[in-house]
Protein backbone atom coordinates (compact mmCIF):
# COMPACT_ATOMS: atom_id res chain seq x y z
CA UNK A 1 0.00 0.00 0.00
CA UNK A 2 1.05 3.42 -0.76
CA UNK A 3 0.04 6.87 -0.11
CA UNK A 4 0.89 10.06 -1.48
CA UNK A 5 3.20 12.15 1.07
CA UNK A 6 3.78 15.84 -0.96
CA UNK A 7 1.21 17.20 1.03
CA UNK A 8 2.25 19.58 4.28
CA UNK A 9 1.55 17.91 7.24
CA UNK A 10 1.57 19.65 10.25
CA UNK A 11 3.69 22.35 10.56
CA UNK A 12 5.37 23.67 7.20
CA UNK A 13 8.89 22.45 6.44
CA UNK A 14 11.74 24.41 4.95
CA UNK A 15 13.39 22.73 2.31
CA UNK A 16 17.04 24.07 1.52
CA UNK A 17 17.25 22.43 -2.17
CA UNK A 18 21.67 21.39 -2.10
CA UNK A 19 23.19 22.57 -5.09
CA UNK A 20 26.41 21.67 -6.72
CA UNK A 21 28.33 24.72 -5.32
CA UNK A 22 27.40 23.14 -1.91
CA UNK A 23 29.15 19.68 -3.39
CA UNK A 24 32.52 21.63 -4.43
CA UNK A 25 32.10 23.70 -0.82
CA UNK A 26 31.74 20.02 0.51
CA UNK A 27 34.63 18.15 -0.76
CA UNK A 28 36.84 21.04 0.82
CA UNK A 29 35.93 19.98 4.12
CA UNK A 30 35.75 15.73 3.22
CA UNK A 31 39.75 15.93 2.06
CA UNK A 32 40.89 17.54 5.88
CA UNK A 33 39.36 13.97 6.92
CA UNK A 34 39.28 11.43 4.01
CA UNK A 35 40.74 10.35 1.01
CA UNK A 36 38.13 9.80 -2.56
CA UNK A 37 36.62 5.93 -2.28
CA UNK A 38 38.41 3.90 -5.57
CA UNK A 39 37.15 4.27 -8.95
CA UNK A 40 38.18 0.30 -10.22
CA UNK A 41 37.39 -0.15 -13.73
CA UNK A 42 35.22 -3.56 -14.43
CA UNK A 43 36.87 -5.72 -17.33
CA UNK A 44 34.62 -8.90 -15.86
CA UNK A 45 31.38 -6.69 -16.36
CA UNK A 46 32.47 -5.28 -19.75
CA UNK A 47 32.67 -8.97 -21.00
CA UNK A 48 29.29 -9.69 -19.38
CA UNK A 49 27.72 -7.44 -20.85
CA UNK A 50 28.94 -7.46 -24.25
CA UNK A 51 30.06 -3.55 -24.55
CA UNK A 52 32.06 -2.40 -27.54
CA UNK A 53 35.85 -2.03 -27.34
CA UNK A 54 35.91 1.92 -26.76
CA UNK A 55 33.35 1.13 -23.84
CA UNK A 56 34.31 0.48 -20.35
CA UNK A 57 32.60 -0.38 -16.66
CA UNK A 58 33.32 1.40 -13.61
CA UNK A 59 32.77 0.64 -10.36
CA UNK A 60 32.73 3.56 -7.38
CA UNK A 61 33.68 1.35 -4.61
CA UNK A 62 32.63 2.75 -1.09
CA UNK A 63 33.49 -0.32 0.91
CA UNK A 64 37.16 0.92 1.12
CA UNK A 65 36.02 3.96 3.81
CA UNK A 66 36.77 3.44 7.29
CA UNK A 67 33.19 3.03 7.99
CA UNK A 68 32.66 0.92 4.99
CA UNK A 69 30.14 2.70 3.39
CA UNK A 70 29.12 6.01 1.95
CA UNK A 71 27.62 7.30 4.74
CA UNK A 72 30.15 8.82 6.29
CA UNK A 73 30.65 11.66 3.51
CA UNK A 74 27.09 13.56 4.25
CA UNK A 75 27.75 12.56 7.81
CA UNK A 76 31.28 14.65 7.78
CA UNK A 77 30.00 17.56 5.88
CA UNK A 78 26.43 17.55 8.64
CA UNK A 79 28.67 17.36 11.39
CA UNK A 80 30.85 20.48 9.98
CA UNK A 81 28.08 22.75 9.56
CA UNK A 82 26.54 22.49 12.53
CA UNK A 83 29.90 21.58 14.85
CA UNK A 84 28.99 25.35 16.48
CA UNK A 85 25.42 24.42 16.86
CA UNK A 86 26.26 20.97 18.54
CA UNK A 87 28.77 23.01 21.10
CA UNK A 88 28.63 20.71 24.29
CA UNK A 89 25.41 19.05 23.60
CA UNK A 90 25.30 15.58 21.97
CA UNK A 91 23.85 14.59 18.30
CA UNK A 92 21.18 12.11 18.21
CA UNK A 93 20.04 9.77 14.93
CA UNK A 94 18.09 6.97 13.64
CA UNK A 95 19.64 4.57 11.47
CA UNK A 96 19.67 0.89 9.84
CA UNK A 97 23.51 0.75 10.49
CA UNK A 98 25.85 2.56 7.52
CA UNK A 99 24.88 6.02 8.59
CA UNK A 100 24.89 4.89 12.07
CA UNK A 101 29.05 4.30 12.10
CA UNK A 102 29.48 7.36 9.43
CA UNK A 103 28.26 10.01 11.87
CA UNK A 104 29.97 7.97 14.93
CA UNK A 105 33.03 8.36 12.84
CA UNK A 106 32.41 12.07 12.24
CA UNK A 107 31.51 12.85 15.91
CA UNK A 108 35.11 10.79 16.93
CA UNK A 109 36.63 13.29 14.29
CA UNK A 110 34.86 16.51 15.66
CA UNK A 111 34.98 15.81 19.40
CA UNK A 112 31.14 14.90 19.28
CA UNK A 113 29.04 12.78 21.55
CA UNK A 114 26.53 10.86 19.10
CA UNK A 115 23.79 8.65 20.20
CA UNK A 116 22.13 6.61 17.48
CA UNK A 117 18.84 4.60 17.64
CA UNK A 118 19.50 1.05 15.58
CA UNK A 119 16.88 -1.83 14.52
CA UNK A 120 17.19 -4.27 16.81
CA UNK A 121 18.29 -7.00 13.80
CA UNK A 122 20.97 -4.29 12.11
CA UNK A 123 23.74 -6.44 11.15
CA UNK A 124 26.18 -7.27 13.93
CA UNK A 125 29.17 -5.84 12.15
CA UNK A 126 27.38 -3.12 12.24
CA UNK A 127 26.85 -2.57 15.32
CA UNK A 128 30.50 -3.24 16.14
CA UNK A 129 31.52 -0.51 14.16
CA UNK A 130 29.38 2.08 15.42
CA UNK A 131 30.36 1.46 18.83
CA UNK A 132 34.02 1.32 17.59
CA UNK A 133 34.36 5.24 16.78
CA UNK A 134 32.53 6.02 20.70
CA UNK A 135 28.52 6.32 19.82
CA UNK A 136 25.87 5.16 22.44
CA UNK A 137 23.64 2.87 20.82
CA UNK A 138 19.91 2.42 21.41
CA UNK A 139 17.46 -0.51 19.57
CA UNK A 140 14.09 -0.79 18.60
CA UNK A 141 11.99 -3.21 16.78
CA UNK A 142 11.89 -3.02 12.83
CA UNK A 143 9.23 -5.30 12.79
CA UNK A 144 6.59 -3.29 14.52
CA UNK A 145 8.27 0.13 13.15
CA UNK A 146 5.60 0.63 10.60
CA UNK A 147 2.62 0.23 13.35
CA UNK A 148 4.43 1.98 16.27
CA UNK A 149 6.49 4.52 14.59
CA UNK A 150 9.24 3.72 17.09
CA UNK A 151 11.82 4.65 15.44
CA UNK A 152 10.97 8.46 15.09
CA UNK A 153 9.55 8.50 18.60
CA UNK A 154 12.80 7.43 20.47
CA UNK A 155 14.66 9.48 18.44
CA UNK A 156 12.65 12.14 19.18
CA UNK A 157 12.70 11.35 22.83
CA UNK A 158 16.07 11.45 23.16
CA UNK A 159 16.83 14.85 21.46
CA UNK A 160 14.11 16.25 24.31
CA UNK A 161 15.22 15.19 27.50
CA UNK A 162 19.12 14.66 26.22
CA UNK A 163 19.08 18.26 24.32
CA UNK A 164 20.28 16.49 21.45
CA UNK A 165 20.38 17.72 18.06
CA UNK A 166 19.24 15.73 15.49
CA UNK A 167 20.72 14.41 12.26
CA UNK A 168 18.88 13.44 9.29
CA UNK A 169 20.92 10.32 7.75
CA UNK A 170 19.60 11.36 4.23
CA UNK A 171 17.37 14.20 4.19
CA UNK A 172 19.42 17.11 4.68
CA UNK A 173 20.96 19.32 2.58
CA UNK A 174 24.35 19.21 3.72
CA UNK A 175 23.77 15.43 4.00
CA UNK A 176 22.95 15.26 0.07
CA UNK A 177 25.97 17.88 -0.42
CA UNK A 178 28.51 15.67 0.98
CA UNK A 179 27.61 13.13 -0.54
CA UNK A 180 27.62 14.49 -3.46
CA UNK A 181 31.34 14.24 -3.56
CA UNK A 182 31.74 10.72 -4.35
CA UNK A 183 30.17 11.55 -7.79
CA UNK A 184 32.62 14.71 -7.77
CA UNK A 185 35.41 12.12 -7.87
CA UNK A 186 33.85 10.01 -10.45
CA UNK A 187 33.63 13.00 -12.67
CA UNK A 188 37.02 14.55 -11.69
CA UNK A 189 38.22 11.16 -12.62
CA UNK A 190 36.88 10.31 -15.62
CA UNK A 191 37.03 13.44 -17.10
CA UNK A 192 40.96 13.27 -16.59
CA UNK A 193 41.08 10.57 -18.69
CA UNK A 194 39.23 11.96 -21.42
CA UNK A 195 35.60 9.72 -20.67
CA UNK A 196 32.59 10.23 -21.22
CA UNK A 197 29.28 8.64 -19.07
CA UNK A 198 26.85 7.16 -20.86
CA UNK A 199 24.64 5.36 -17.82
CA UNK A 200 25.14 5.81 -13.98
CA UNK A 201 23.58 3.45 -11.64
CA UNK A 202 22.91 4.10 -8.12
CA UNK A 203 20.90 3.07 -5.38
CA UNK A 204 17.83 4.85 -4.07
CA UNK A 205 16.57 4.91 -0.80
CA UNK A 206 16.01 7.82 1.52
CA UNK A 207 17.81 9.90 -1.48
CA UNK A 208 20.78 11.26 0.28
CA UNK A 209 23.15 9.01 -2.22
CA UNK A 210 21.36 9.22 -5.34
CA UNK A 211 20.56 13.00 -4.91
CA UNK A 212 24.42 14.52 -4.26
CA UNK A 213 25.85 11.73 -6.75
CA UNK A 214 22.90 13.09 -9.35
CA UNK A 215 24.25 16.41 -8.59
CA UNK A 216 27.92 16.16 -9.74
CA UNK A 217 26.99 13.26 -12.49
CA UNK A 218 24.56 15.73 -14.67
CA UNK A 219 26.80 18.58 -14.17
CA UNK A 220 30.10 17.10 -15.47
CA UNK A 221 28.30 14.71 -17.90
CA UNK A 222 24.95 16.17 -18.73
CA UNK A 223 23.92 13.21 -21.33
CA UNK A 224 24.65 10.49 -18.84
CA UNK A 225 21.35 8.46 -18.22
CA UNK A 226 21.14 8.47 -14.77
CA UNK A 227 19.05 5.34 -13.57
CA UNK A 228 17.93 4.59 -9.58
CA UNK A 229 18.13 1.12 -8.48
CA UNK A 230 15.46 0.45 -5.80
CA UNK A 231 14.42 -3.32 -4.06
CA UNK A 232 11.35 -4.72 -5.90
CA UNK A 233 9.51 -4.30 -2.27
CA UNK A 234 10.31 -0.77 -1.03
CA UNK A 235 10.78 0.73 -4.42
CA UNK A 236 9.26 4.09 -3.61
CA UNK A 237 10.75 6.39 -5.49
CA UNK A 238 10.19 4.33 -8.33
CA UNK A 239 6.13 4.69 -7.95
CA UNK A 240 6.63 8.71 -7.05
CA UNK A 241 8.36 9.44 -10.23
CA UNK A 242 5.13 7.40 -11.86
CA UNK A 243 2.75 9.93 -9.83
CA UNK A 244 5.20 13.24 -9.89
CA UNK A 245 4.77 12.89 -6.08
CA UNK A 246 6.13 11.57 -3.12
CA UNK A 247 4.60 8.11 -2.14
CA UNK A 248 5.25 6.38 1.34
CA UNK A 249 5.16 2.85 1.12
CA UNK A 250 3.77 1.64 4.29
CA UNK A 251 5.67 -1.37 4.51
CA UNK A 252 8.62 -1.67 2.83
CA UNK A 253 10.64 -4.76 2.68
CA UNK A 254 13.78 -6.53 1.04
CA UNK A 255 17.36 -8.17 2.23
CA UNK A 256 18.77 -4.69 1.59
CA UNK A 257 18.20 -3.38 5.03
CA UNK A 258 19.63 0.11 3.95
CA UNK A 259 17.21 0.79 1.17
CA UNK A 260 14.26 0.54 3.68
CA UNK A 261 13.02 4.09 4.26
CA UNK A 262 9.37 4.66 3.60
CA UNK A 263 10.00 7.56 1.28
CA UNK A 264 12.16 9.33 -0.12
CA UNK A 265 13.09 12.96 1.75
CA UNK A 266 11.62 16.23 0.85
CA UNK A 267 15.33 17.60 0.68
CA UNK A 268 15.95 14.95 -2.20
CA UNK A 269 12.59 14.64 -4.01
CA UNK A 270 13.38 18.35 -6.24
CA UNK A 271 16.89 16.45 -7.44
CA UNK A 272 15.71 13.24 -8.03
CA UNK A 273 12.93 14.11 -10.14
CA UNK A 274 14.54 16.54 -11.48
CA UNK A 275 17.65 14.62 -13.02
CA UNK A 276 16.57 11.27 -12.51
CA UNK A 277 14.97 9.73 -15.30
CA UNK A 278 14.17 6.29 -14.17
CA UNK A 279 14.42 3.48 -11.29
CA UNK A 280 14.55 -0.16 -11.83
CA UNK A 281 12.96 -2.16 -9.23
CA UNK A 282 14.92 -5.56 -8.60
CA UNK A 283 14.04 -8.90 -6.72
CA UNK A 284 16.23 -9.65 -3.88
CA UNK A 285 17.31 -12.73 -5.89
CA UNK A 286 18.65 -11.14 -8.55
CA UNK A 287 20.24 -8.66 -5.25
CA UNK A 288 21.86 -12.14 -4.40
CA UNK A 289 22.98 -13.69 -7.83
CA UNK A 290 24.87 -9.69 -8.14
CA UNK A 291 26.32 -10.34 -4.53
CA UNK A 292 27.54 -13.73 -5.98
CA UNK A 293 28.89 -12.40 -8.88
CA UNK A 294 31.01 -9.78 -7.50
CA UNK A 295 32.43 -12.10 -4.71
CA UNK A 296 33.15 -14.95 -7.92
CA UNK A 297 34.30 -12.36 -10.32
CA UNK A 298 36.14 -9.63 -8.26
CA UNK A 299 36.31 -11.33 -4.83
CA UNK A 300 34.18 -8.79 -3.34
CA UNK A 301 32.01 -9.89 -0.19
CA UNK A 302 29.32 -6.79 -0.43
CA UNK A 303 26.21 -6.40 1.12
CA UNK A 304 23.04 -6.70 -0.34
CA UNK A 305 22.19 -2.81 -0.71
CA UNK A 306 25.76 -2.41 -1.75
CA UNK A 307 25.29 -4.82 -4.64
CA UNK A 308 21.81 -4.04 -6.24
CA UNK A 309 23.03 -1.85 -8.39
CA UNK A 310 25.24 -4.47 -10.13
CA UNK A 311 22.22 -6.38 -10.33
CA UNK A 312 20.35 -3.43 -12.01
CA UNK A 313 22.94 -3.39 -14.19
CA UNK A 314 23.06 -7.49 -15.40
CA UNK A 315 19.56 -7.40 -15.39
CA UNK A 316 18.58 -6.30 -19.33
CA UNK A 317 16.13 -3.79 -17.35
CA UNK A 318 17.69 -0.51 -19.00
CA UNK A 319 18.97 -0.32 -22.65
CA UNK A 320 22.52 0.40 -22.62
CA UNK A 321 23.02 1.30 -25.92
CA UNK A 322 25.31 4.64 -26.02
CA UNK A 323 28.81 5.69 -26.31
CA UNK A 324 30.38 6.53 -22.89
CA UNK A 325 30.80 4.31 -19.79
CA UNK A 326 28.72 2.92 -16.89
CA UNK A 327 29.41 3.69 -14.15
CA UNK A 328 27.95 1.87 -11.09
CA UNK A 329 27.52 2.49 -7.15
CA UNK A 330 28.77 -0.07 -4.68
CA UNK A 331 27.28 1.75 -1.89
CA UNK A 332 28.95 -0.63 1.50
CA UNK A 333 30.22 -4.04 2.24
CA UNK A 334 29.27 -4.45 5.69
CA UNK A 335 27.64 -7.34 5.86
CA UNK A 336 28.16 -10.50 8.62
CA UNK A 337 29.49 -13.61 6.86
CA UNK A 338 26.88 -15.98 8.01
CA UNK A 339 24.59 -13.82 6.61
CA UNK A 340 26.15 -13.38 3.13
CA UNK A 341 27.27 -16.89 2.47
CA UNK A 342 23.76 -18.18 3.15
CA UNK A 343 22.81 -15.11 0.37
CA UNK A 344 25.32 -15.93 -2.14
CA UNK A 345 24.52 -19.78 -1.76
CA UNK A 346 20.71 -19.41 -1.74
CA UNK A 347 18.86 -20.99 -4.60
Amino acid sequence: MAISTNRKRGNEVSVRVATIEDVHCAEEILRRHISPAPLIRSYRMEKELGLGRNRRVWLKDYGWTPVGSFKLMGALNWMAHHAEEIGERPVAAHSSGNFASGISFAGQQFGKRVIIVMPDTAPRVKFELTRSFGAEIRTYNIANDHQTGERDRLTKQIAEEENAVMASPYDDADVIAGNGVGGLEIVQELQRQGREVSHFFCQVSGGGLMAGHALSIAHGFPEARIVGVEPSGADDFRQSLAANDRVRLKHPTSICDGLLSYDVGLHNWPILKSLVQESIAISDDRTRQAMSWLYDKHGLRTEPSGAIAIAAALSDSVDLQGEGDLVIVVSGRNVDEESFRSWIHCG
